[in-house]
């Protein structure tokens, strides 16, 4: 994130959380041992470029995250395991990106946000530009299209969800998100046309 890095996931950002996790602990944790600081650790990435991806401004993402493992920390105790821990931390996002919106009364402002959070596993320089180029070209697209189809677009093709998944993420029948799913990717097709046919008129 132009400044940012996975080496800022400091976990002091947390308040904090007791006891080490045991040894051994697996990658979805049981409910009745959910780590705050392993989930931090394991879907810092996740959770920030959800937060991006639904629009939040590139200067503000951090403090949204922020929030976000706020209300993680604080409901812990109610994660039953009958959803995915990703599932989970997207509804709450989502919630804390709407009041994010709320407060605000305006959309984000910036066009061509923060790039995402940087991979330390990128390749070179020329690379890692034009991967950040991409990503502030995907977040102008995405922010062509209404919440509803930015959100189902977002998690079936950018965090590859499933049907079912996404229709358990977002409280939707079966055929509901697979028509939602079909009118975003038109959307988003329609966006790129209207960006490919403005770049080419750019001198």
């Amino acid at each position: 994130m132009g400044g940012h890095s996975v080496s800022m996931r400091s976990t002091s950002a947390l308040p904090a959380l007791g006891a080490e996790p045991a040894p051994g602990t697996a990658n979805e944790a049981t409910p009745s041992h959910l780590d705050v600081v392993e989930v931090y650790e394991r879907h810092f990435d996740f959770v920030w470029r959800t937060a991006r991806r639904l629009g939040v401004e590139s200067a503000q993402v951090d403090d949204v995250v922020q929030e976000v493992f706020m209300v993680v920390h604080r409901r812990a105790g109610e994660f039953e395991g009958r959803a995915t821990l990703k599932t989970w931390l997207f509804g709450i996002t989502r919630r804390v990106v709407a009041n994010h919106f709320r407060t605000a009364r305006r959309k984000p402002a910036e066009p061509y946000g923060q790039a995402e959070p940087h991979d330390p596993r990128a390749g070179n320089a020329e690379t890692a530009l034009a991967t950040a180029e991409g990503n502030r070209v995907l977040h102008a697209l995405l922010d062509e299209l209404d919440a509803e189809k930015r959100e189902v677009f977002v998690l079936a093709e950018l965090e590859e969800m499933t049907g079912p998944e996404l229709a358990q993420t977002l409280g939707l029948n079966l055929n509901t998100a697979y028509a939602r799913l079909r009118a975003a990717r038109a959307a988003f097709e329609q966006a790129l046309v209207r960006h490919r046919a403005r770049t080419r008129r750019t001198p």
